[in-house]
């Protein structure tokens, strides 16, 4: 929706030129709160994938297999080639949040967020990660269908931890730094890293950045190395490739993120192999999702909330978790959606330009744009 179509209190021309120097005007928080509950209920509405296929809007897609993941769909067929013959892969992100492997119901303006968090990010560490996605023309980055090549994943999602985040999931280094603490062990044994427990604070830096894979089951296990290896999950080239690269493209994105005053705490990758025989990244790449960010004070000290971390992350929804089976109420929902989109804002120094048009609408614009592009 174009910026005339806003009310005016939301409508911002984004850049002014000040002494040669850009400067974005950002949403604040009462701008954002009056966008989240004014049209979150709109953004929100929508099929699932699998239906608008089904119900004959997308026939291009007729007959493909539709996966259904937490956080977002994929759709694929042996059919669905470019017209260099490389398979392709829809994916489709939606406002579904998942925590403790629990889905908690549907947050406004997440698929945006994230899709624009991730095409942002990208862009620093594609050189060094690869990538599996097309280039669409006139594709806009909020776009929440991603145009990527189907690729023979590796079933693994790499972990990266520069600090020991506090967390409530069961598979965290905290968690079972708390079980051995308790126990009066004197090393922890974490994904083929063994840890002196004195050492190990919690929201501490840890000793060295740690690779701690996890399986990708239906509940995921932290794991070893050598165990991925030696059950055929990833050979010990790909595993060393996996891991250095994921090492390098930390170290990228700490030095963007240490010029906004922030802190890389740890983040999640996954990865897979194209047509070509290589190895690039295959999800979504440092975003409030799949990593957590720290912000630091004047002084390059961690900034505090009530005594933890200034946080943009999944981490504060995690919070918010008080029964197994919960669902977010809207007011929790709403509440999530203005952090994301703050998160979004401070990450990219972008101001947030959401698309207002139902979700329906803005899935099938984007995959016929995608698909006259590449077919």
């Amino acid at each position: 929706m174009a910026c005339s179509q806003f009310p005016i209190q939301l409508c911002f021309r984004p850049l002014q030129t000040i002494k040669r120097k850009v400067l974005v005007i950002m949403l604040d928080e009462q701008q954002i709160r009056e966008l989240v509950s004014t049209y979150g209920p709109v953004v929100n509405q929508g099929r699932p994938i699998k239906q608008i296929i089904a119900d004959g809007d997308l026939p291009r897609l007729s007959g493909c297999t539709v996966l259904e993941g937490k956080v977002s769909d994929s759709v694929f067929s042996d059919t669905l080639l470019s017209r260099d013959l490389a398979p392709i892969r829809l994916m489709f992100r939606n406002n579904r949040i998942s925590t403790h492997d629990v889905n908690r119901g549907a947050i406004p303006f997440k698929d945006q967020v994230l899709a624009f968090n991730h095409d942002h990010m990208l862009r620093l560490v594609e050189d060094v990660l690869g990538s599996s996605q097309f280039t669409v023309q006139g594709l806009q980055p909020s776009s929440t269908v991603i145009p990527a090549e189907n690729l023979n994943l590796i079933m693994l999602e790499n972990v990266l931890r520069l600090y020991m985040a506090e967390s409530s999931t069961s598979t965290s280094l905290y968690q079972h730094w708390v079980s051995a603490k308790d126990l009066g062990e004197a090393f922890l044994s974490y994904a083929g890293h063994k840890i002196d427990v004195k050492e190990l604070h919690p929201n501490g830096v840890l000793p060295y950045l740690m690779d701690t894979p996890s399986t990708k089951e239906k509940i995921d296990r932290t794991i070893d190395a050598k165990y991925l290896i030696e059950s055929g999950v990833c050979s010990a080239e790909q595993y060393a490739q996996i891991r250095n690269s994921s090492i390098m493209a930390f170290g990228v994105v700490s030095n963007y993120l240490h010029a906004k005053g922030m802190v890389l705490v740890d983040t999640k990758t996954e990865h897979g192999v194209n047509a070509s025989g290589a190895i690039v990244s295959a999800d979504e790449l440092y975003t409030m999702d799949s990593s957590r960010f720290w912000r630091l004070d004047g002084d390059g000290k961690l900034e505090t909330r009530d005594g933890k971390p200034a946080s943009f992350s999944k981490e504060f929804a995690r919070g918010m978790v008080k029964e197994k089976d919960q669902q977010f109420n809207e007011d929790q929902s709403n509440e999530i959606a203005i952090r994301y989109i703050q998160g979004l804002q401070h990450l990219t120094g972008e101001q947030f330009e959401p698309d207002l048009r139902s979700r329906d609408e803005r899935i099938v614009d984007s995959t016929n744009l995608i698909l006259d592009e590449l077919l």
